[in-house]
């Protein structure tokens, strides 16, 4: 067991609410995860809670008198700082960022730009806004970062709206799609490279960083939606294929943006990585997935870990604010 494990144990008697759902578009993989968090908390815990993310949320929290939320919310409004503010004004504990972190972090433009005044390595990338002209916006495109570009709605999650072209036509359509999810448009020039992801953790001796994970999926595809969370659509190799050099320059970045970001409890950072001398910041996520697929609790694992004494460490954070 880890030793700041042995600071908080689990007080039985802690009542929990699990909120996931909502009208979020990631609204059921949030349930999926919510149903993971609930099973593992059972195990430690008598009085747990699933509660959906709507209107009557308020009066069942008081009804319940949690002593603490674990959100598992995937995508806005749970994951943008908005729920946040809801606990906080309500005066709830809860687990992971708060309201400005989340918020920070779900914007992958703020998001960016906090990034940039570090100096972290990031992928050449330009924002379009809703109200632009398409034509005029491909245009701009093709001429800063050329036609192989990725796209993506600056506010969505489990990469929802992202669309890989290499074409005119293709991002004409693809930057149309991706306005139905949001109104600002991240475009970064696409780098081919390894799929990698860093999970990292708070404890009272400082942030540590879980394992490098590589994402790989079958040929001809990446890692979007489906491959995300169908079982058997994507491995998580752990250890990654990387240098020890490398590992630890991914570790230290995915704390340096946990930090800097003003993260709490857990986040976990996404990379591409084209060489054993380059590594590339996409994003942060300050609320993982917590699904049978998912990577953070696979990284946990590979900490040494279990995913029930992760949540509980969690829980006993939160509790103890």
């Amino acid at each position: 067991m880890k030793e700041f494990l042995e600071d908080y144990p689990a007080d039985a008697s802690r009542r929990v609410a699990v909120v996931c759902g909502g009208d979020s578009a990631e609204a059921e993989v949030s349930r999926v995860s919510a149903n993971g968090v609930i099973t593992a908390l059972k195990e430690n815990y008598t009085n747990v809670a699933q509660l959906e993310l709507d209107g009557s949320l308020a009066p069942k929290l008081a009804d319940f008198r949690a002593d603490v939320v674990f959100p598992a919310l995937h995508g806005p409004p749970g994951e943008d700082g908005t729920f946040q503010g809801f606990l906080d004004i309500l005066g709830y504990r809860y687990v992971g960022s708060g309201v400005h972190a989340s918020s920070f972090a779900m914007d992958k433009i703020v998001a960016k730009q906090i990034f940039a005044q570090s100096q972290l390595p990031l992928v050449m990338d330009l924002v379009i806004e809703r109200g632009e002209n398409v034509e005029d916006a491909v245009a701009r495109i093709r001429d800063t970062l050329t036609d192989d570009v990725v796209i993506k709605p600056s506010r969505q999650g489990s990469a929802l709206g992202v669309t890989l072209v290499n074409s005119q036509s293709e991002m004409q359509q693809g930057i149309t799609d991706a306005f139905t999810f949001d109104d600002r448009l991240l475009i970064e020039k696409r780098i081919s490279g390894k799929e990698i992801t860093v999970g990292v953790i708070d404890t009272d001796q400082g942030t540590q960083a879980f394992p490098v994970i590589e994402v790989t999926t079958p040929e001809d595809s990446w890692y979007d939606y489906q491959h995300r969370y169908t079982s058997g659509l994507s491995n998580h190799l752990l250890p990654a294929d990387v240098t020890p050099e490398q590992t630890k320059r991914l570790q230290d970045i995915a704390i340096k943006a946990h930090s800097i970001l003003g993260c709490r409890d857990l986040s976990r950072a996404d990379f591409i990585v084209p060489g054993d001398e380059e590594e590339y910041l996409l994003e942060v996520n300050t609320l993982p997935g917590m699904t049978p697929t998912s990577l953070y609790p696979d990284g946990a694992e590979g900490f040494g870990l279990s995913f029930v004494e992760l949540v509980t460490y969690f829980i006993e954070r939160g509790a103890r604010r």
